[in-house]
C-alpha cells in the first residue's frame, strides 16, 4: 500500500495493536455472544458477517446497535443484554478466534529489532488479558489494556496513552495499528502515527476518511514500514 499525504520520517520505539480485526479474527466469538442477547428477547439472531459493523466500540454499544436492529428500544433489556453478553463473551472468549496470517511472524520480527509491543481494545479488559496469552504467549506484549474503570473507551485516547505510559514512550514514538474508524481516531487523538490495515472488519474508504496515515494490506508489510525497517 502507502503513504496518505506526507509525513516526516522519524524512528518509532513502539507498535500499540487494536485487537478485533487487527491482531485476531474474533467474529464468531462476538457473534455467539450477540446472537445469545438477541435469541434471549426473541429476536432473529444476526449472520456473523453483520458483527464486523456492530462491533468495534466496546460490548455495550454492540447490544445497543443489535437490538436496535431488532427494533427493540426497551432499556431493561439493554441492562440485561449487557450483562449476558459480558458473560457469553468470557465463557466463549476463544471461540473460532485465531491470529491472522503472518500476524505472529511480524510482531517476531518488531521484537527482534527491539521493539516495544503493546494491545489497546475496547474489548472487556478481562477478556484481553486472557486471550493475548493464550493466543500470542505470555512475553510477546509488554503491556495490555481492555475497557476498564477509569479509561474511556475508543475513541478516546486514554487507552492507547494509558499503554504508552506503560511502555515508557512518548506518544509520538508509537506506531497505532487497527482495522476501524474508530482506531484511526483513537491513534490520531493520541498523537501516535496511524496504520489502517485492511485485512480486519472495516472499508479501506472508513479507514482514509477518519485518518489513516497509512495502508497495509498484509501483516508481512509491517516490518518494512518507513521507522520500522530501520530500527535495529
Amino acid at each position: 500500500m502507502g503513504e496518505i499525504g506526507k509525513h516526516k520520517p522519524r524512528q518509532y520505539k513502539a507498535a500499540i495493536f487494536d485487537l478485533d480485526g487487527t491482531l485476531l479474527y474474533t467474529l464468531t466469538s462476538i457473534a455467539s455472544a450477540g446472537n445469545a442477547v438477541l435469541k434471549h428477547f426473541g429476536h432473529p439472531e444476526e449472520p456473523e458477517s453483520a458483527y464486523r459493523y456492530y462491533c468495534g466500540d466496546g460490548a455495550d454499544t454492540l447490544v445497543r446497535r443489535i437490538l436496535d436492529k431488532a427494533g427493540d428500544t426497551d432499556p431493561a433489556h439493554f441492562e440485561e443484554g449487557c450483562v449476558l453478553n459480558r458473560e457469553v463473551l468470557k465463557a466463549n472468549a476463544d471461540l473460532g478466534v485465531r491470529p491472522y496470517e503472518g500476524l505472529k511472524e511480524a510482531l517476531s520480527d518488531l521484537r527482534a529489532r527491539g521493539f516495544l509491543l503493546g494491545v489497546c481494545s475496547n474489548k472487556p479488559d478481562n477478556a484481553v488479558q486472557e486471550v493475548i496469552p493464550e493466543i500470542f504467549g505470555p512475553e510477546t506484549f509488554d503491556a495490555v489494556c481492555g475497557q476498564r474503570e477509569g479509561l474511556r473507551l475508543k475513541p478516546s485516547p486514554d487507552m492507547p496513552l494509558c499503554v504508552a505510559r506503560m511502555l515508557g514512550v512518548e506518544p509520538s514514538e508509537c506506531l497505532y495499528f487497527g482495522d476501524t474508524g474508530t482506531d484511526m481516531r483513537t491513534g490520531r487523538a493520541a498523537g501516535m502515527r496511524t496504520i489502517g490495515v485492511l485485512w480486519g472488519y472495516r472499508t479501506e474508504e472508513e479507514l482514509i476518511d477518519n485518518g489513516a496515515e497509512r495502508l497495509i494490506g498484509t501483516p508481512c508489510e509491517i516490518p518494512d514500514l518507513p521507522g520500522v525497517r530501520e530500527r535495529r
